[in-house]
C-alpha cells in the first residue's frame, strides 16, 4: 500500500489579469481516495492542479506533501503524477517526440514506476512504441497519458480530462483500469472530467471549483443526500418550497420541479403532495453551477 502522507494547499492564489484563476483555494488530500475536481470551464481546474503539482508558480499560498513543500522539491514531486492531455504539435510544428521517448521519460522521473504494468497496458492500448504523437489519433494520445498515470505508480495521482477522446467502450476500459489500480495499491487519485455520468459512480469524495474558489469538497455520498428535486403541481411546489433558495427550476404546463439543498426525507416529511427525489451528481453540479438563475445574473451585471 502507498504511503499515508497528505498533501495540503493553503490559501492558492493565482490571477491572470484581472481574472481569479485561483482564489484562496484551500484543500487537503487525504490518502487513499478517488477524489472527482469537477467544474465548469474555466472554472480554474486544470490552474489547481497544475498549482498542487508545482507545474506552476501561484501568486500566493503553499502546497506541501507530508509536511514538505512541493515547489522545487525534487523528491516530493517524485510522489506526485499530473498526467494532462498531451498536444500532437508543439509551437505549432508536429510533435516529434516518439511514444517510447515519452515513457522512458516516466521511466526516469517516477521512482515507483512499473515497466512490467506499462508495457501490459501498452499492449492491451495497441500502441505503437515507435510512433511520434503527432501520428497518433485523439483516442491514442489520451490512452497514452493514462499509461503514464497508472505507470507511474505515484502515491496521488491527478488526471485531467483522462477521457478525452476515448469511445464509451475505452472510457469503461479505464474506469475499470483506474478501479483495479486503486484496490490493489490503494493510492490516491484526484480525476478532472466533464463526462459526469461515467464517472460519477468511481468518485468517493467530490471537489467542485466555481470561477476559482473551491465551493465543496466531501464524500461523494454526504454531497448528494443535500439535495433533491422536488416534483408535483406548481402551487403545491411552491408552498414546499417556500422560504428556500431554489437552485433550478423546470416547468412544464402546471407541474413544476424544483431543486433545492435539502435531503428528500427532511421535504418528504412535510406531508404535501409531492414527489421528492435524491439527484444524481451531473444534476447537484448543473444546481450549484449551472442553472438559470445565475446565468441570468450574469447576463445582466
Amino acid at each position: 500500500m502507498m504511503e499515508t502522507k497528505v498533501l495540503t494547499a493553503q490559501s492558492l492564489c493565482k490571477r491572470y489579469g484581472t481574472l481569479d484563476a485561483l482564489d484562496h483555494v484551500d484543500l487537503t488530500l487525504e490518502p487513499g481516495h478517488i477524489y472527482g475536481l469537477i467544474g465548469r470551464n474555466g472554472a480554474g481546474k486544470t490552474t489547481l492542479l497544475s498549482a498542487l503539482t508545482a507545474q506552476m508558480p501561484v501568486d500566493a499560498g503553499t502546497v506541501t506533501y507530508g509536511g514538505a513543500p512541493v515547489w522545487e522539491n525534487e523528491a516530493v514531486l517524485g510522489e506526485l503524477c499530473f498526467s494532462r492531455e498531451l498536444g500532437s504539435t508543439v509551437g505549432g510544428m508536429n510533435n516529434a517526440l516518439k511514444v517510447k521517448d515519452y515513457l522512458n521519460a516516466g521511466r526516469l522521473f517516477y521512482p515507483h514506476w512499473d515497466e512490467a504494468y506499462a508495457q501490459k497496458l501498452i499492449t492491451q492500448f495497441k500502441l505503437d512504441p515507435k510512433k511520434k504523437l503527432s501520428a497518433l489519433s485523439k483516442g491514442m494520445v489520451s490512452m497514452l497519458a493514462i499509461v503514464l498515470a497508472l505507470a507511474s505508480r505515484a502515491p496521488i495521482t491527478f488526471m485531467d480530462e483522462p477521457v478525452a477522446g476515448l469511445d464509451v467502450v475505452a472510457r469503461e476500459d479505464f474506469y475499470r483500469l483506474l478501479l483495479d489500480d486503486y484496490a490493489e495499491t490503494g493510492r490516491t487519485f484526484v480525476i478532472s472530467t466533464h463526462i459526469l455520468e461515467e464517472a460519477s459512480n468511481v468518485f468517493e469524495k467530490v471537489l467542485i471549483m466555481k470561477e476559482g474558489r473551491l465551493i465543496e469538497a466531501c464524500d461523494a455520498d454526504e454531497l448528494l443526500a443535500q439535495f433533491c428535486a422536488v416534483t408535483g403541481r406548481d402551487d403545491v411546489v411552491n408552498e414546499a418550497c417556500a422560504g428556500l433558495n431554489i437552485l433550478h427550476t423546470e416547468t412544464l404546463g402546471r407541474q413544476k420541479s424544483c431543486v433545492v439543498r435539502v435531503p428528500a426525507e427532511t421535504m418528504a416529511a412535510k406531508g404535501l403532495d409531492v414527489d421528492c427525489t435524491s439527484l444524481p451528481l451531473q444534476k447537484v453540479f448543473v444546481a450549484l453551477c449551472g442553472h438559470e438563475q445565475e446565468l441570468q445574473e450574469h447576463r445582466e451585471g
